[in-house]
């Protein structure tokens, strides 16, 4: 698990790009964290802004999936969770601010196994 914070109009360097890369590596990922991206549309995979839109590239490139569907501060989805496998959270939920925060603070449970759904065919010889 990794913990991520982008302050605002930073840009995602290469530096950053290579760090990330590394995690990549593991068999399983979850990454969260306060990315800053408030133009990054996550339903439709758009953003307005070119940095955004690189974010949004490197996110789909390496088959990263973005987990969180509601506003996290305010009205803007600042607030990200990345897995890179399918199964590896459950039981996620945004549980109000955290203190005086501003942010949502995010409840959820990282699975050891991660769940798959098993098919059986059987097949009757005549």
């Amino acid at each position: 698990m990794g913990v991520c914070y982008r302050p605002p109009n930073q840009d995602a360097d290469e530096t950053a790009y290579n760090w990330l890369a590394e995690f990549l590596q593991l068999l399983a990922l979850v990454l969260v964290g306060h990315f800053n991206f408030p133009d990054v549309c996550w339903k439709y995979n758009t953003a307005e802004k070119k940095q955004s839109r690189r974010f949004l590239e490197y996110v789909e490139d390496n088959f990263l999936t973005q987990l969180i569907n509601e506003p996290t501060r305010g009205g803007a989805l600042l607030d990200l969770l990345f897995v890179n496998k399918e199964g590896l959270v459950g039981d996620m939920v945004l549980a109000g601010l955290l203190g005086q925060s501003a942010h949502e603070l995010l409840k959820l449970s990282i699975l050891d196994e991660v769940r798959r759904d098993t098919s059986r065919t059987s097949t009757l010889k005549s």
